[in-house]
């Protein structure tokens, strides 16, 4: 394995600030002996410049020990289908190749994001594989890690604001040709149900469906695009759309939870499914087998074991360490009984 930058210690800290290493030290534990001022001045200051604040930051310093073969891996929901099918492949590749996983759910929150990865940092973890939160726009904490010289590899869910290596599914391709065949079928009025656009994977399937629509002489609509990627939410939104005057004949939507929502709730109102409406999901859950929908198939074990592989190249340095891997599992369309 490469070995990591060296981390700044207490000696470092104290010589930067013209203070004794006692009083970093009392400062770092929170010691109420230092005024509050200078507690927060010296921490704030450790943590910008990434300070391990263990006896693995002083071990790694004098190269005594070797990182270890655990990989952090962050996933933003435990429950989320997807999600699990990731960790699967992650863990089995992991394993194959010699390492362990040290796994953390950030429930698509931010704040919880950043303190698991100061966690991943102080245990010495050789590398990160992460899909960010939903709501993270600042990406310091990320930024971070990699100065410290831990690898980061993101899935699903990439930050665009970093330079890292990167595993997604053909986002793109996967909306562009679910949305053709729907048209093809003799839907003319999709909506779209999608994830903040903040997020590349929700700007990538709305740019899919949007250019299906346009290839295919269709001016997309606004008023048929949704913030929308659960199923409560589906199931609040679907009736007002449907009973709007500009009513659509089909959705595509950004999950299956979302679409199994739509439907369900189109169908109790009254609505056919999917001689008045067709519905669409993406990600081909085990819910879609048991509702009979139309998907994307996402192949997320895949993900999570190219994942694994770029990371393990880069903590082995059996590539440059400027080398950024992107990497596209392409997807698959599973036409089942919720379109014509």
């Amino acid at each position: 394995m490469k070995e990591r930058k060296q981390h700044m210690t207490m000696k470092d800290i104290a010589k930067a600030l013209g203070i004794s290493t006692a009083t970093v030290s009392r400062a770092l534990n929170n010691n109420e002996s230092i005024s509050l001022k200078r507690r927060q001045e010296i921490q704030q200051y450790a943590e910008e410049h990434n300070f391990l604040p263990n006896a693995i930051a002083e071990s790694l310093r004098n190269n005594k020990v070797a990182p270890t073969k655990i990989i952090g891996v962050i996933v933003p929901q435990f429950v989320h289908y997807y999600f699990s099918t990731i960790l699967s492949g992650i863990e089995k590749e992991a394993e194959l190749n010699g390492y362990r996983i040290m796994v953390a759910q950030s429930e698509e929150l931010y704040e919880k994001e950043v303190k698991i990865c100061r966690s991943f940092a102080r245990m010495h973890v050789c590398g990160v594989i992460v899909s960010q939160a939903k709501d993270t726009v600042n990406y310091d904490h990320f930024t971070k890690m990699t100065e410290s010289g831990i690898p980061l590899v993101f899935y699903d869910r990439i930050c665009t604001g970093l330079n890292t290596s990167r595993v997604v599914v053909d986002d793109y391709a996967g909306a562009y040709n679910a949305v053709s065949y729907m048209i093809k079928r003799g839907c003319r009025n999709i909506a779209f149900f999608g994830g903040p656009m903040n997020l590349e994977i929700s700007k990538n399937r709305y740019n899919g469906y949007r250019d299906a629509l346009l290839k295919h002489g269709i001016k997309p609509d606004e008023n048929l695009k949704f913030i929308c990627d659960n199923e409560i939410n589906a199931e609040a939104i679907i009736p007002h759309v449907l009973n709007s005057p500009n009513r659509p004949d089909g959705l595509f939507a950004v999950n299956d939870e979302t679409a199994i929502g739509a439907m369900r709730t189109a169908m109790n109102i009254g609505v056919k499914v999917p001689e008045d409406f067709s519905v669409c999901g993406f990600t081909n859950t085990f819910l879609s087998h048991v509702y009979g929908l139309t998907t994307v198939e996402q192949r997320g074990e895949q993900v999570g074991r190219e994942a694994v592989r770029i990371l393990i190249s880069e903590v082995e340095g059996l590539v440059p360490e400027d080398h950024i891997e992107k990497r596209v599992v392409g997807t698959k369309l599973i036409v089942r009984n919720s379109t014509k």
